[in-house]
């Protein structure tokens, strides 16, 4: 595993579910193309499954 991960938003949230919605928010990803670097750990990984279908994710 890496030590962190590289979480982009590629797709808008618009059509998402609601709780997608939250969980990119959570994320902190607020607009298209942003990104942000947060710990390689269960709970992240967690989140980024869930919504899989919106973001692209790399290991650093």
């Amino acid at each position: 595993m890496a030590d962190k991960l590289k979480i982009t938003l590629v797709k808008s949230t618009i059509g998402a579910i609601p709780k997608h919605k939250k969980t990119v928010e959570a994320l902190g990803l607020k607009k298209v193309n942003k990104t942000v670097e947060l710990p390689d750990n269960a709970c992240t990984r967690g989140m980024v499954q869930q919504v899989k279908h919106l973001v692209k994710v790399e290991e650093i």
